[in-house]
């Protein structure tokens, strides 16, 4: 009997360990649905031609793939990256959580203008052997190297023959890059207080500043490309509307939660502030989350046809970044305020709203989201206001060469307003957060929401140590 209640004991934690890895088959349907989508819209003839393309040509911002080699082309680069991404978080044992959903929003968004099937690698290697440096195991790296993917244009450059830079130039650039950014993120996530989203997009912003005037002393000419795709708004719109609508359905009759119950937990989900780390798979369930995930797509979607703007390549990965962190952060009180302070730049400030840096800046923005949640809504708006100025500026000193560039500009803007409003307008003292980004990366266990009202500076995680193994009550 001792034996039995011990297994019994061991197979109830395992379980628990195990929490989200029935995610895995949904996550490998959504890989399915952008290659079954990108065959739809192409023959396989010029898919394939189109994925030749995108290996050869220079990724750096703006370059639409939907343009470059076609939207056939795009969605399967963009279902391929997915797919190694899925598999890379499988072979690493990285344990499933809502970071889980940010890095693969993040990974197919990007892939449809930046990222492909072959320049992620190098970088990927470099944060694997900056694990085994460690003696540690890959899985809680396996998230910060593929999102360190963002510099990936760095490794296409060098690789291609442009005078400047060869294969074996490429890996040894991509290499470092993945290696060094595992530290600098945990370092960058500290200072910006939970305030900036992109967190590892301001840390590969930082890198760029000092990788691209290196190479570029070393008799590299990078520069910055505008290809932009327009005319595919209304595929593009039955395809996001589709998903999003699948995503609230599935959120509300589809996770063995009362409709009812998923609904009070995403009215109690739109209470918190989003400041990082809010992992709102594990604070509210998957019925909450998947609820949370359309609607604000539908927001961002929204956004971008009212204001005149197109749905392609980097729009479409603006929306599917958005959906990722409704895992993580984001939601439609926090994030619209932010959005609209874009919006009143585009009409008082000298640059039009439906220019395409500024549409990308309009989704992006959300990144600033926590400063809405946290200090209310007409900071967000002022945040936004900032931001829609900053990010037209931060991109050209890298050349383009980093692909979260709004991540960086949110940085920036974080790291002034937090201070700032802390201070003037709450006479409170700052204080430099001190938990380990890489802690909030390696649990699956549920945990109840804070009141992000009641956080002080000296308890800035909203996981209580107390109660971090508490079932949640929409788990």
């Amino acid at each position: 009997m001792k034996h039995f209640r011990l297994s019994k004991h061991l197979n109830h934690h395992a379980s628990e360990d195990l929490r989200y890895t029935r995610m895995f088959p949904y996550l490998w349907a959504a890989a399915a649905l952008l290659a079954g989508l990108g065959f739809l819209m192409d023959t396989p003839a010029n898919i394939l031609a189109g994925l030749k393309t995108i290996i050869s040509v220079e990724s750096s911002l703006i370059t639409d793939y939907v343009l470059l080699a076609g939207p056939g082309a795009a969605l399967v680069n963009a279902a391929l990256v997915t797919a190694i991404s899925i598999c890379v978080l499988y072979f690493s044992h990285d344990i499933l959580n809502g970071m889980t959903l940010v890095v693969l929003g993040l990974m197919a968004g990007f892939s449809l203008f930046g990222k492909n099937f072959v320049n992620i690698w190098p970088i990927l290697l470099g944060s694997w052997l900056y694990s085994k440096l460690r003696h540690e195991s890959f899985g809680p790296y396996a998230n910060i190297g593929l999102m360190a993917t963002a510099l990936s244009p760095v490794v296409t450059y060098a690789a291609l023959h442009n005078g400047w830079g060869n294969p074996l130039v490429a890996a040894i650039l991509g290499v470092i890059i993945g290696f060094i950014m595992p530290p600098l993120a945990a370092y960058t996530y500290r200072i910006q207080n939970g305030m900036n989203l992109y967190n590892v997009g301001f840390a590969c912003g930082l890198v760029a500043f000092i990788t691209v005037p290196l190479i570029s002393s070393m008799g590299a000419t990078p520069s910055t490309q505008y290809r932009w795709a327009s005319g595919y708004d209304v595929p593009f719109a039955l395809f996001l509307g589709g998903t999003c609508m699948l995503l609230i359905f599935s959120g509300f009759f589809r996770c063995r939660k009362p409709a009812w119950a998923v609904w009070a937990g995403y009215r109690l989900l739109l209470q918190t502030s989003g400041r990082a780390p809010s992992d709102y798979l594990r604070m509210f369930g998957p019925g909450p989350v998947l609820v949370n995930m359309g609607v604000n797509g539908l927001i961002g979607t929204a956004f971008i046809l009212l204001a005149g703007g197109d749905l392609n390549g980097p729009t479409i990965g603006g929306i599917l970044t958005i959906m990722g962190f409704s895992a993580f952060g984001k939601h439609a009180r926090n994030m619209v305020p932010v959005m609209l302070g874009v919006t009143l730049g585009g009409m008082v400030l000298h640059w039009n709203i439906n220019d395409p840096a500024v549409q990308l800046a309009i989704l992006f923005c959300t990144t600033l989201a926590p400063i809405s949640g946290y200090f209310g809504w007409p900071y967000g708006v002022l945040a936004g206001f900032l931001h829609s100025s900053v990010v037209l500026y931060t991109g050209s000193p890298v050349a383009g060469m980093n692909l979260y560039n709004n991540g960086f500009s949110g940085g920036l803007i974080a790291i002034v307003l937090y201070p700032c409003i802390l201070a003037i307008a709450r006479h409170r003292r700052p204080q430099i957060r001190t938990d380990s980004y890489f802690d909030n990366l390696e649990q699956d266990a549920p945990v109840e929401p804070t009141n992000h009202e009641e956080l002080v500076e000296d308890d800035l995680c909203p996981v209580n140590p107390q109660n971090k193994y508490k079932k949640a009550p929409y788990e």
